[in-house]
């Protein structure tokens, strides 16, 4: 496959290493990078990647017509302005989630697709960089456990309150934590369902543990319904210290012939390493090591840029998931939040 070239802009979150990686293993080119805050992340970035180009001015990434593609992982409400203005420039983007963080910027992000023309990606790591998702999605594809019914997705992570920057406790810079990572689990549900026509029936966001940070929101819930599935999803920076990895995160894929589990990253008291998938159907009820499956985003957003074509992911299901999960912040119930 043809390769092409790639650039970094706003390193303020880890996930641009995972974001980077992707295309690096497939060939591309990284030719330079670009921050405007000097921060841990970026100085890893900086020691991880010595020979990739540092700029100090982003025009010039802007400006150099043999980039095709850049990875944004700014500040959560800086990316849109960002990715906006990447593709009048005419590149694509892909980005950390969350995409955006208010309608406004969404509204303004599909307008300038419709113009540009240009390719608007989210890297749904929890999808996208999870091979027992890819063999779930494989497994549901023949027929192994009927027509999807609901969706459980379950995503709790470690606070790590220490290492954390000052906009990671402001709900106005990080868009608030369904439209952060609950954007994961409305992917999921989007994907694993098929709906296109979906409605938030309840929300609700909650502070119970860290009453101190008030602009924090570390318990947020989700009760969703599609025209073809229903969803319940639960988020939350609980992860206990014990725990050897960052978070347990789990999806129950209950069909009409049978249900899967996906136990991501950590089969507690189980099993060594991640991709724990776990079916039971009419014939089957067994665990299936699924750290192998291969992964296919990275390839098929390379594949889209060279041929304009959206087999990664549809650029309407990218739009959808943001507008949802921007919806179920702005609707949400708010509870928990105890006095310091």
């Amino acid at each position: 496959m043809q390769k092409i070239n790639i650039a970094v802009m706003g390193v303020e979150h880890r996930h641009i290493f995972g974001q980077l990686n992707g295309m690096l293993e497939l060939g591309c080119t990284c030719k330079k990078w670009w921050t405007e805050h000097e921060n841990r992340i970026s100085q890893d970035f900086e020691k991880k990647h010595p020979t990739i180009q540092r700029v100090f001015d982003k025009k010039i990434i802007l400006n150099d017509h043999d980039i095709d593609l850049i990875l944004i992982a700014d500040i959560p409400v800086n990316r849109s302005s960002l990715a906006v203005e990447c593709m009048r420039f005419g590149k694509d983007i892909m980005l950390d989630k969350p995409g955006c963080t208010t309608l406004d910027q969404l509204e303004e992000i599909s307008n300038t697709i419709n113009r540009t023309k240009r390719i608007f990606s989210i890297d749904f790591s929890e999808r996208f960089e999870v091979p027992s998702v890819q063999m779930a999605s494989k497994l549901i594809n023949e027929g192994e456990i009927g027509r999807v019914v609901q969706t459980i997705g379950i995503g709790p992570h470690r606070l790590n309150k220490e290492t954390r920057p000052d906009w990671f406790f402001q709900q106005d810079q990080y868009g608030g934590i369904l439209c952060d990572i609950a954007s994961h689990q409305i992917d999921q549900f989007l994907y694993f369902t098929n709906s296109t026509d979906v409605e938030i029936i309840s929300s609700s966001i909650g502070n119970f543990a860290n009453p101190q940070n008030t602009g924090l929101e570390d318990f947020g819930e989700i009760v969703i319904h599609g025209d073809q599935g229903q969803g319940y999803i639960r988020v939350d920076w609980y992860t206990p210290d014990a725990l050897p990895n960052w978070g347990d995160g789990r999806l129950t894929i209950l069909g009409t012939d049978g249900y899967i589990e996906l136990r991501k990253y950590v089969d507690v008291a189980g099993r060594e390493g991640t991709d724990h998938l776990f079916i039971v159907n009419k014939k089957r009820c067994e665990y299936i090591d699924a750290s192998k499956e291969p992964l296919t985003y990275f390839g098929n957003l390379l594949h889209d840029i060279i041929n304009r074509t959206e087999t990664a992911m549809p650029q309407s299901h990218c739009l959808k998931v943001m507008e949802l999960a921007i919806k179920a912040q702005n609707s949400a119930k708010r509870i928990g939040y105890l006095k310091p």
